[in-house]
């Protein structure tokens, strides 16, 4: 009986391995095999006139005037925004920068305040206007549409006193760098950029390397990788997400102005080199600076918490006010050495559930079957009690040795999927925050693999009892000593009924053992 057993749960635990191999696709990321290579360990801008006696500005040169505004945008549209101007900064008129949000709700008041703070300090007028959020979600966004409502900050801007309209250049962070090439094709007078952490490759290819540089950093065993390509690839559920594939490549390629790109050295949600090459690559005028120890926002960590990176402002306040001298000075890539160990690449399409719905139509099916199920079985042998004590007769049963096992597989199933659910859920949240916990993250799969292998030994409980019965799953029962009749044959619709249960429980139950192989519960190994 044991040995039974066993063999044939080896047998269903390689059956869904191999299910779960073949169902989709695997995450092989390329390595890098070539750092880029630094002209300095100094971020200091080449070109720069603050450092000359010239009079250019530096941070903290100017006292600096706030005010809140209202920017009109198309349609009778307006959003907020917030303007910072240097005080006193002479009688000529000095550059302005406009800030794009990356993502997120992005109200002025929050965003942006060190580094809007300390450029207006050098002398540049910044205005940082108010995301529109009416038609910016999750699901949907339209850099282009994003790009000509950005287009009225500009406007707004280059309408300053003492702002130079032919020096207003755009600051945009994250996922504004998607828009601001936009915009600069848009509006040739749009004089420069700067790119903080631009990922330069699609969404999609962004999202997937950050998940693999979380997981990574988190130390999750080598199965849960499994899951990135099935989830960043898939279509997801209720549709949307197009920009997800959204190309900014031949936005840069249409541009001729210069380009000041930022990142931090411990940013794991960029693809720090690859980014800075493919800049290299696609525009003319590109300036690099890597940030020792500095986050997505360019951030460092001091004993009083996150402050601006202490020379970031400074370079870029040499590189607006020097331009165009700083446009193609060198050292064109300096500062601390990135590291970037895996390439960002085109997400592998999922064979099986590429489509979200598909996913999460399988298991409302399921959960549908596994309620309804039980219920069949549950009410007919209720029925049958109540009607044994009024007629005497037997009522409709499962089969001796089927209830356990089948309670077995089904609850079983609902709770591995639930716990892979939960389990994904800690690990995500530890790798967002950039933190380990080796008990989540180890010990919570192989408690996740141990409830499915827990839930495979039941199933392999009920096919061996329903091989002994020949598959009858409804429970003999004796009419007479002389003849022996199936409750089936003497109850009829009942036995429909008790059957209908049983195998509307096993087919769902099987629907969640195959989404669990899918996303890599049952794969062989670690």
């Amino acid at each position: 009986m044991i040995f039974r057993t066993v063999a044939t749960s080896a047998a269903v635990l390689v059956a869904l391995a191999l299910t779960g191999a073949v169902a989709g696709p695997v995450w092989e990321p390329a390595p890098v095999t070539s750092h880029l290579r630094l002209g300095s360990t100094s971020t200091a801008i080449g070109g720069a006139l603050s450092g000359g006696g010239t009079g250019a500005g530096e941070p903290g040169d100017y006292e600096v005037r706030e005010s809140e505004v209202t920017i009109p945008l198309a349609d009778g549209l307006e959003v907020g925004g917030l303007l910072r101007e240097p005080v006193d900064a002479g009688s000529g008129d000095h550059p302005g920068i406009v800030f794009v949000h990356g993502a997120g709700t992005g109200k002025a008041v929050d965003a942006f305040t060190l580094a809007a703070t300390a450029l207006a300090s050098a002398g540049i007028t910044t205005l940082v206007p108010d995301k529109r959020l009416d038609n910016y979600s999750t699901r949907h966004r339209d850099y282009e549409a994003m790009a000509r409502d950005y287009a009225h900050s500009v406007s707004y801007l280059r309408d300053v006193p003492g702002v130079d309209p032919d020096e207003t250049g755009l600051y945009a962070e994250s996922e504004g760098a998607w828009v601001s090439p936009v915009m600069m094709v848009d509006d040739p007078r749009l004089a420069f950029q700067i790119l903080v952490s631009a990922p330069v490759v699609p969404p999609r290819q962004q999202a997937a390397y950050a998940v693999d540089n979380y997981l990574r950093n988190t130390d999750v065993p080598a199965g849960v990788f499994r899951a990135i390509p099935r989830a960043v690839g898939m279509r997801l559920p209720g549709g949307g997400f197009e920009y997800a594939d959204f190309e900014v490549r031949p936005w840069l390629e249409q541009q001729d102005d210069p380009i000041l790109a930022v990142y931090g050295t411990n940013d794991a949600s960029m693809p720090l080199e690859q980014g800075t090459r493919e800049l290299l690559d696609t525009a003319d005028d590109v300036t690099v600076r890597f940030y020792d120890h500095a986050n997505h926002g360019i951030n460092v960590e001091t004993p009083d918490g996150l402050v601006l990176h202490p020379d970031f402002a400074t370079d870029v306040a040499d590189w607006v006010l020097g331009l165009p001298a700083t446009a193609s000075a060198p050292p064109q890539l300096a500062g601390a050495q990135p590291r970037q160990v895996y390439l960002a690449a085109p997400v592998p399409q999922p064979q099986w559930y590429g489509d979200g719905d598909w996913l999460v139509g399988m298991v409302i099916t399921a959960a549908g079957l596994l309620l309804v199920g039980p219920l069949l079985i549950g009410g007919t042998a209720l029925a049958g009690r109540l009607g044994r004590r009024r007629s005497g007769r037997p009522g409709t049963h499962l089969a001796r040795g089927l209830r356990a096992p089948l309670a077995g597989l089904a609850i079983g199933a609902v709770v591995t999927t639930v716990g892979l659910a939960v389990y994904l859920a800690a690990v995500a949240r530890l790798a967002l925050d950039y933190e380990k916990n080796a008990l989540v993250v180890q010990g919570g799969w192989i408690g996740v693999r141990l409830l499915g292998i827990a839930t495979v030994v039941a199933a392999a409980l009920l096919l061996n009892r329903l091989r002994d019965l020949r598959g009858r799953v409804v429970r003999p029962a004796v009419a007479d000593t002389a003849q022996r009749v199936t409750v089936a044959e003497r109850a009829g619709a009942a036995g429909v009924v008790v059957r209908t249960g049983f195998w509307a429980t096993v087919l769902g139950a099987t629907a969640l053992l195959v989404t669990l192989a899918y996303w890599g519960a049952y794969q062989l190994g670690i």
